[in-house]
């Protein structure tokens, strides 16, 4: 494992937590855009920046981290709303972003997409391996949010599909619906034909998966396990007895830059996060329409992560 480099021991609850900041995502232009130093941002002000990506759930943990780094008395800028892995991993490459949540499993197989770990161990320690020089990733959490096949429960009992590899048996055509990227992706139509022996057609239904899935446009759909939809939805979260998809954790990949200065507080934070919890979170942005930085400030409280 790596062991970042101190430069001064940082206690959270060095520093009540400022105001905090609107959300980048709300914001026009690009969150890669220099700030300007004026703001308080990156422009040779060494503020350690948070990014996130176009997905909520992820936005919630980066501002978990942004807040609870602020408390223990750094400079932050926040970049949220990025994108996906080719827009911010270039960013971190590149220095733009500091810090970032990150998933195990899927970061992983970006890259290296022939890995054969799923284990949550195995593909921690892989990781650890494959990220580019410059970069390192700190301690996992118990938290996970990873990709997972979920049909209707008049799906599941019609068609006595509670597995994976029960859909080779399915005798009505099969569609399954999730982002663009999935048709590509390992774990996508042909990793379910290779491992499964599942035949399936593809929809690439972005945003609206869950409600493509409940109105029978598709009949299986990728949903991050975290979503709290599947739980109000009643979706029947298929089981991977395989290990088609790897098990992601949350993780955070920061510059080795910064490590030492902030591996301390999120790791902390890192071990506070549960599965449960992290939906938790998510149903609080879905079901109730809360803000992240509302969210984040809550639960760092609760958790007694910040003063």
């Amino acid at each position: 494992m790596f062991t970042a480099r101190k430069k001064g021991r940082l206690a959270l609850g060095a520093v009540a937590v400022g105001a905090a900041l609107a959300l980048a995502g709300c914001a026009s232009g690009d969150p890669l855009e220099p700030a300007d130093s004026s703001a308080g941002g990156d422009g040779g002000s060494g503020a350690i920046v948070v990014g996130s990506q176009t997905y909520y759930s992820n936005e919630i943990i980066a501002e978990i981290y942004a807040q609870a780094l602020e408390n223990a008395g750094l400079e932050v800028e926040r970049k949220f709303q990025i994108g996906q892995r080719d827009a911010y991993i270039p960013a971190l490459e590149g220095g733009e972003v500091d810090v970032f949540p990150e998933y195990t499993g899927n970061l992983l197989q970006y890259f290296s997409p022939e890995t054969t770990a799923t284990l949550p161990d195995e593909v921690y320690a892989e990781l650890q391996e494959a990220v580019p020089d410059g970069l390192t990733v700190l301690e996992q959490s118990p938290a996970t949010d990873q990709d997972s096949y979920n049909v209707t429960r008049q799906f599941s009992e019609e068609n006595g599909v509670t597995s994976l590899a029960d859909l080779a048996d399915v005798t009505v055509p099969l569609t399954l619906g999730g982002n663009a990227e999935l048709e590509e992706r390992p774990y996508g139509p042909s990793g379910l034909a290779d491992v499964y022996g599942a035949e399936v057609a593809f929809s690439a239904t972005g945003d609206t998966t869950v409600d493509a899935l409940v109105e029978g446009t598709v009949n299986i759909a990728n949903v991050y396990s975290a979503d709290p939809r599947i739980a109000s939805e009643d979706l029947v979260t298929l089981e991977d007895p395989e290990g088609l998809f790897l098990a992601s954790n949350v993780v955070p990949i920061v510059s080795e830059d910064v490590a030492g200065d902030v591996e301390e507080v999120l790791n902390a934070v890192n071990a506070e996060l549960t599965p449960e919890g992290l939906a938790a979170l998510n149903a609080l942005s879905v079901d109730e329409e809360q803000s992240s930085d509302k969210i984040a400030t809550d639960w760092l409280t609760e958790k007694g992560l910040v003063d």
